[in-house]
């Protein structure tokens, strides 16, 4: 019990009078610090204005200094002989050149690939383009102008329209058409 009792008091006991001391001692010195290093900044409302000019003059310069580069001639790489020219003569530059290439034709456009039906011997003739081709029948029975495709195939949902290299030139003369495909 004598071990309780001592643990009850070193818990229970008052804190002397330095611990105290030492406490508002930390404060003060802390509040001290604290007014170095906030005492010396400005605190009148025309810091933000500085501030807001300061800013403005280096957006002024660093203006200036993009409208410097893009109006001037200068050595980028002089070993290189790599230069910068002003962006206005560049882009003369530029459009004189294109002025002078001959455009080239493009490339043939890929389509889907599409199921395609039996093809006949001979090649069917040439027709104007949206008219329906059909040949008369070697058994004398009727057939429809296309071959129609189930309803859920994509080959009846999409229209596949020739592409500009397949296209017949007005100067170009006229070739036997390819067998239609579904």
């Amino acid at each position: 019990m004598a071990e309780t009792h001592s643990a009850h008091s070193i818990a229970y006991s008052r804190a002397p009078f330095s611990t105290w001391l030492a406490i508002v001692c930390l404060f003060f010195l802390f509040g001290l610090i604290v007014l170095a290093i906030i005492g010396p900044s400005p605190r009148t409302s025309d810091y933000e204005e500085t501030r807001a000019k300061k800013r403005m003059e280096k957006l002024k310069a660093l203006h200036e200094e993009t409208q410097k580069e893009l109006t001037t001639y200068a050595w980028v790489d002089k070993n290189k002989g790599l230069a910068r020219i002003p962006i206005d003569r560049a882009m003369e530059v530029t459009v004189s050149d294109l002025a002078q290439k001959k455009p080239a034709p493009a490339g043939p456009i890929a389509t889907p690939a599409t199921q395609t039906a039996p093809t006949t011997a001979s090649p069917a003739p040439a027709a104007p383009q949206g008219a329906a081709v059909s040949s008369p029948p070697a058994s004398g029975a009727p057939q429809p102008a296309q071959p129609s495709a189930p309803a859920g195939s994509p080959a009846g949902q999409i229209a596949v329209s020739p592409s500009p290299a397949t296209q017949q030139s007005p100067r170009a003369p006229a070739s036997p058409a390819p067998a239609a495909t579904p």
